[in-house]
């Protein structure tokens, strides 16, 4: 026997739907047609992704009464349109590709994937990916490029070593650091000229006077004024990026000022320090989102010192997998 299904579909009345492209993007809206009850009417347009451009899409969507603007997480071409659209009253859904390419009947074409998606959005047959608020997205772009500087020191760090290697001067074995006060040193000195290995091993300081022997071993190498051109170089970079880290770190201070309290928490966390929690809370969201449980689908870079590849922004349920010491 058929019984009467409680739910009501629910159809949103007034969408539109944007494929996204470098330079071009193709929206398509839909809305009721006022003479012909329960048929649609269509309109599929192309606009440069240039500022006037989107702006007039932007008049012409709100001319039509459109209240959801749908659109495809693109590389990063869809952020000027999502935000421009964000900041003219528009619900703006971003949607993960991943999900939508699974769904059956989806045309090969700009101008019909965009005419497929904006069904498929009327229907609401796709859900929207998370998207941090404009005060989250400002700390997630200041947390993400540190990470990529810390990754870039790193980085610069190994060709040290790696220079070192090929004047065969062994300082990595014997020191756990090669940039703590003593190896930074030691480096100046091979840059000054100073390359006599009983030399280099006095300015040892600490516990490493106990392995004078080891470093006149270390030292004993074919340090060039070659290797010394390219150290010098290399040392300056990794100074600089420590200077811009450092600078990061101190504006990440002022921008978490509003979370203090849930950073507070998340501070109390074994082996999080403030810029940790500070890392988190930016990939995590929001305040609420931040205590809240995540599935395993991002990933958070939140180590002070060592960085883990932070996650793409616009990933539904976004969260962390692991943090990295």
């Amino acid at each position: 026997m058929l019984e009467l299904d409680p739910q009501n579909e629910e159809i949103i009345a007034r969408v539109a739907a944007c494929d996204v492209g470098k330079a071009e993007l193709v929206c398509c809206a839909r809305v009721p047609d006022e003479r012909r009850p329960g048929r649609r009417l269509q309109e599929v347009l192309s606009y440069s992704t240039m500022t006037r451009s989107l702006l007039r899409m932007a008049d012409r969507l709100a001319e039509l009464g459109v209240t959801r603007v749908v659109m495809e997480a693109t590389s990063d071409y869809w952020r000027p349109v999502y935000y421009l659209l964000e900041a003219r009253g528009f619900e703006v859904w971003l949607v993960n590709a991943r999900d939508v390419k699974h769904l059956p009947g989806r045309p090969k074409t700009d101008k019909l994937d965009a005419v497929w998606l904006c069904k498929v959005a009327q229907r609401q047959m796709i859900r929207p990916s998370f998207v941090p608020p404009p005060e989250i997205r400002r700390l997630r772009d200041v947390t993400r490029y540190r990470c990529d500087l810390v990754e870039a020191r790193t980085a610069e760090k190994q060709r040290v070593e790696k220079l070192l290697e090929d004047a065969q001067i062994k300082l990595s074995v014997v020191a756990s650091d090669i940039f703590g006060v003593s190896g930074r040193e030691m480096m100046a000195a091979l840059i000054a000229g100073r390359r006599a290995p009983a030399v280099l091993a006095q300015l040892a300081r600490g516990r490493m006077r106990g392995k004078l022997v080891q470093l006149r071993e270390a030292f004993t190498g074919y340090f060039t004024d070659h290797h010394a051109m390219l150290l010098t170089k290399m040392l300056t970079r990794i100074d600089g990026l420590d200077a811009d880290i450092a600078d990061l770190e101190t504006t990440l201070e002022q921008m978490v000022s509003p979370f203090a309290g849930v950073l507070e928490r998340l501070d109390e966390i074994p082996g999080l320090g403030p810029i940790s929690a500070a890392v988190v809370g930016a990939e995590a969201g929001s305040r609420g989102a931040l205590l809240r449980p995540r599935p395993p689908q991002n990933r958070a870079c939140a180590s002070s010192t060592h960085t883990a590849q932070a996650s793409p922004e616009g990933v539904a349920g976004a969260g962390f997998l692991r943090l990295r010491a």
